[in-house]
């Protein structure tokens, strides 16, 4: 068994409201970067697990965050990176 770093980002549904995204995107726009169309806002969360391989330790993470990292009804999930650690 080996220890894997499995990141995740999880940021809201397209549709959802955002308003932290769009404070972003305004004040951006306000500093100059006048090219950004939208900016979605979400969280960043680097689990570390034991696993026989990464694509368990894929199948695990997705688990986690199916049953309690984000929320089904307003976020999307993505797994970004998996690195043995």
């Amino acid at each position: 068994m080996s220890r894997y770093r499995v990141a995740v980002h999880i940021i809201p549904r397209e549709g959802i409201l955002d308003p932290q995204g769009h404070a972003v995107a305004d004040a951006l726009r306000t500093l100059g970067f006048p090219g950004v169309q939208d900016v979605r806002v979400g969280r960043h969360v680097v689990v570390e697990t034991d696993a026989d391989t990464a694509e368990a330790a894929r199948t695990e993470t997705r688990a986690m965050c199916e049953r309690l990292l984000a929320n089904p009804v307003i976020e999307d999930f993505e797994i970004a990176s998996i690195t043995r650690s």
